[in-house]
């Protein structure tokens, strides 16, 4: 009545931790039992096991075959836990050797004729197997994404009779192939954007700073245009940058052919879109959108249109670049560094100011439009533009604007700054630097702190001129922010009605 032990994982946010599935068989009323709290997917396992044996031509004994999951007080929810009940079962059967097993993780869903299909959280998994020198036993279509964990024997199997007749002796398993990079899809080009010099500049300021952008312009004025060009303009993440995407894609279970991502994600959800959907949540605590865009941007048109509540959801994760999904079992964190870009027309109808298509409400629908932005949401948006749309003959005569390459190369330049200024373990950009690290100019500091107290700006707004004023100068060559960097920081500032105007440079 020996008990054999296979290891496999649960997955809090990004974090693999360890599960044991420990399995006896013993005399007693034939019957298959699980235990250590799993939820529905992992309790139809043992339906999907007994199914798998059998299309390998086995049976279960007529006994009683007890699993549990360890710790049993941690809940345990995906399919990914049929692979590593079947191998147990099959190690208590005496079909395969428990000591070899038991320096392997393993992890996949069961099909009912023994294929073993993919599953969420192999990268993460691999990770973890891979810090406490264990191999990984995984789906074939996805030995590519764990060989990305470094030095780890992979076993990427196809069915669970390849599996047995590997560690039988009988069937050599062949090593996985490697991973590739996935550079995504094309990226449009920002010269296909004409006129629209400050809309173009401020893009660019953004793409080199990291800095949150806001667009406010009647339609077709061009928004979601600049937006969809943004990508282009970003360099390439760095390799931790890279793990630390593909760990969250994997998780979420949207890490396609086992490519790790190395370009900043772009994410632009729907307005229907729920709160669970954007800030994380749901009945598995999967992430959201904003940790999706983590190293990357998210983009929201339409801004006004999202509900109310799931706007304010971005806040937090806007301040401390990670989401908590709190749930009355487990507080589960997900990182969420990412940029945001939003785009609204400057009423509901879209055309105020506009005297011959502006509505009757004007300009009173177009209050009333804006205050759905909270006050404390649009005082983390550091750049705030109005788009002016051309005309249609100015659109016909203007030259084609500068192309996404000449801008990236200016945008990598000024990141390069950046990064050899805080260091490695430093920020990764100037929208994550505090204030002390910010050297500015005695003219500048001056200027920015009278200019505070003229726009009555929050501590918030300040340290966010700062960081734009910074980028700003990143982008001129210079070492240190002077008056004039922050003089064009400022005009980027939302301003509320009443507010007095910026000061003269």
């Amino acid at each position: 009545m020996a008990i054999t032990r296979v290891n496999s994982f649960a997955f809090a946010g990004i974090e693999a931790q360890r599960v044991e599935v420990q399995v006896q068989i013993s005399a007693g009323l034939p019957g298959f039992l699980m235990v250590g709290l799993p939820d529905k997917a992992v309790g139809e396992a043992r339906e999907r096991v007994r199914a798998a044996l059998t299309a390998m031509g086995l049976a279960l004994p007529p006994k009683r075959v007890l699993v549990n999951l360890a710790p049993a007080d941690m809940l345990k929810e995906g399919s990914h836990f049929d692979l590593p009940v079947a191998l147990g079962v099959l190690a208590a059967m005496d079909v395969l050797p428990a000591e070899e097993l038991a320096q392997f993780a393993a992890l996949g869903e069961l099909s009912l004729d023994g294929r073993i299909n993919p599953v969420a959280g192999v990268l993460p998994a691999a990770i973890g197997a891979a810090r406490r020198g264990w191999g990984l036993i995984c789906p074939q279509a996805q030995g590519a994404e764990a060989g990305w964990a470094g030095e780890i024997e992979v076993l990427a199997a196809p069915d669970l009779l390849s599996l047995v007749n590997h560690f039988r002796g009988t069937q050599l398993m062949p090593a996985p192939p490697a991973g590739q990079l996935g550079g995504g899809g094309p990226a449009l080009d920002l010269a296909d954007v004409r006129g629209m010099e400050t809309a173009r500049r401020a893009l660019e300021i953004a793409a080199a700073g990291g800095h949150n952008l806001l667009m406010i312009g009647p339609p077709g004025g061009g928004k979601s245009m600049l937006a969809a060009r943004l990508p282009g303009l970003l360099p390439e993440l760095s390799a931790r940058e890279a793990l630390e995407v593909s760990m969250v894609h994997s998780v979420a279970g949207l890490l396609r052919d086992g490519q790790l991502i190395t370009r900043p994600p772009f994410r632009e959800p729907h307005h229907s879109a729920s709160q669970a959907a954007i800030a994380g949540g749901g009945n598995r605590a999967r992430p959201g959108e904003v940790s999706l865009a983590h190293r990357g941007v998210l983009f929201l048109d339409e801004m006004p249109e999202f509900p109310r509540a799931t706007l304010e959801a971005l806040r937090q994760p806007l301040e401390a670049g990670h989401t908590t999904v709190s749930r009355a079992s487990a507080h589960i964190t997900y990182p969420a560094r990412f940029q945001l870009v939003a785009a609204m027309n400057p009423c509901r109808c879209g055309y105020l100011g506009d005297g011959a298509r502006e509505c009757s409400r004007a300009p009173r629908c177009g209050e009333d439009y804006q205050n759905k932005l909270s006050g404390p949401l649009l005082d983390r948006m550091d750049i705030v533009i109005e788009i002016t749309p051309l005309s249609p003959k100015e659109l016909a005569w203007a030259p084609p604007g500068e192309p996404s390459a000449a801008v990236a190369a200016r945008v990598a330049a000024a990141r390069a700054l950046a990064r050899a200024r805080y260091g490695e373990d430093g920020p990764t950009s100037n929208a994550e630097a505090g204030g002390e690290l910010i050297a500015l100019t005695d003219e500048a500091r001056h200027f920015l702190e009278h200019a505070a107290t003229r726009l009555r700006l929050s501590a918030r707004g300040f340290t966010r001129a700062m960081r734009v004023g910074r980028t700003i100068a990143d982008l001129a060559g210079s070492e240190v922010v002077h008056k004039q960097h922050v003089a064009e920081a400022l005009a980027y500032r939302h301003r509320q009605p009443g507010r007095a105007p910026a000061p003269s440079a």
